[in-house]
């Protein structure tokens, strides 16, 4: 049986306007191994993510970036930039 906890981690997105923006960062996120749930707020742009085991920040960011957006950093890198389904 697995008792372990899930590891939960909150980051923040910039450049999400639209559902398309947040289905796209969910499946990228997703698709890192270990995830086991993502909540993405578009309004905020805050990504919960629950996994297995912690998560390299790099690797979460490296999905944000497939997804096309950007992880805002403690450095506060923000990027703007639109999935283009929303115009």
């Amino acid at each position: 049986m697995n008792t372990s906890t899930p590891t939960l981690a909150t980051y923040t997105v910039s450049g999400m306007t639209c559902d398309h923006c947040v289905r796209a960062v969910t499946a990228e996120v997703g698709d890192i191994p270990g995830v086991t749930h993502v909540d993405v707020d578009l309004a905020s742009g805050a990504v919960t993510v629950a996994s297995e085991v912690p998560l390299e920040e790099a690797a979460v960011a490296a999905a944000v970036a497939e997804a096309g957006y950007e992880l805002v950093t403690a450095a506060g890198a923000v990027g703007e930039s639109c999935c283009g389904s929303c115009h």
